[in-house]
Order: structure tokens, then sequence, then C-alpha cells
């Protein structure tokens, strides 16, 4: 783990207020793609970072260094019968998919401004964020063009379950992922 970095924990009553943090850090780390990607615009990261922001149990981890935010992670848990398997290509049995709104925590975003890349900050913000939750397990999505950050989750205790292609406009092709996560 990285020393020095300080995480902080936040939930839906901090979104506002973290809202143009948390946009400015994206705008940085998806500067390159999102000049030629639909899918990876500002806007559209808005819209969904809204959305995601007004869930019930929505959480977010901040790293700072010296005050200076480095990164974030944030998630909400699925509702019952959540939309977020409905772009699922691999057929599984449908009790790995069925939601109550308490099984599953849906890690949406994990980004890490490019100083601080390859320092374990990435690690810590997710141990964080998910020390704390309630949820059975997890999940993610991880873009199949990026088979190392793939391999990272692998690394770190995450299963691939399937593909998965949301139905957004110009999402790409996902691995969909799962952690079990420790039951206190």
């Amino acid at each position: 783990m990285t020393s020095g970095i300080d995480v902080r924990h936040y939930d839906h009553h901090h979104a506002a207020e973290l809202r143009p943090l948390l946009l400015d850090v994206y705008a940085e780390v998806y500067a390159q793609v999102a000049s030629t990607d639909p899918f990876a615009g500002v806007d559209r990261f808005a819209q969904g970072l809204d959305g995601w922001s007004r869930r019930p149990g929505w959480t977010c981890t901040v790293g700072y260094d010296q005050g200076q935010a480095v990164g974030y992670a944030y998630g909400a848990p699925l509702p019952e019968g959540a939309s977020w398997w409905r772009g699922l290509l691999t057929e599984v049995p449908d009790d790995v998919v069925a939601e109550t709104g308490v099984r599953t925590y849906a890690l949406s975003e994990l980004m890490v401004r490019t100083p601080w890349r390859k320092t374990g900050v990435a690690r810590q913000l997710h141990d964080v964020l998910l020390a704390a939750r309630t949820e059975e397990r997890a999940t993610l999505l991880v873009d199949q063009e990026h088979p190392k950050v793939h391999a990272l989750y692998e690394s770190w205790g995450w299963r691939t379950l399937g593909d998965l292609r949301p139905r957004i406009p110009d999402a790409p092709l996902f691995h969909a992922m799962l952690l079990d996560l420790p039951q206190s």
C-alpha cells in the first residue's frame, strides 16, 4: 500500500459537493480517449455519475496526497431486478444474476491520476470502498480493450462471469466480474 495517501470515505450526502472534483479527475484521466470515443465523453460520464450518486447506498472513496485528489472509486448496491445484467451475453444460471437489493455492490468507477498510478493507490481506494460493505459480493465491468486492467482485478481476487454490453449508446464490450465480499 502507498503511504502518505489520505483516503476519505463519502456517501450520497456528499455527492453534490464532490461532483466537480470527480468530473475534473475524470476529464483529466480520460482526456485522450474522450476525444475519439463518444462513450468516454465527460457529459455522458456526468449523467452516469448523477444517476449513480442518487442511488441509495452510494459510497465513494477519494484519495488525497497533501490535499490534492489523486483518484477515487465509487459504487452502489444493485436494486432488486437491476438492469445491470440485461446486457449479459454469456449464459449463466438465473440465480447468479437475481438481485435482491442487498446482494450485490456494483463498483462503478475506479480511477487514478497518472502520477499516482502503479503506486498501490488504486488498490487502496478499492479496498477502503469495499471494506465496510454488507453485501455478499461486488461486481464491476472491465472494458475488454484493457486486458491489463482485467488481469489486475483478477490478481485482487475478482473472477470473470462473462461478456456484457450495457444497453447504452456506444457502449463497449465488457467483462462482467464478481468478487465475494467477506461476511462480518
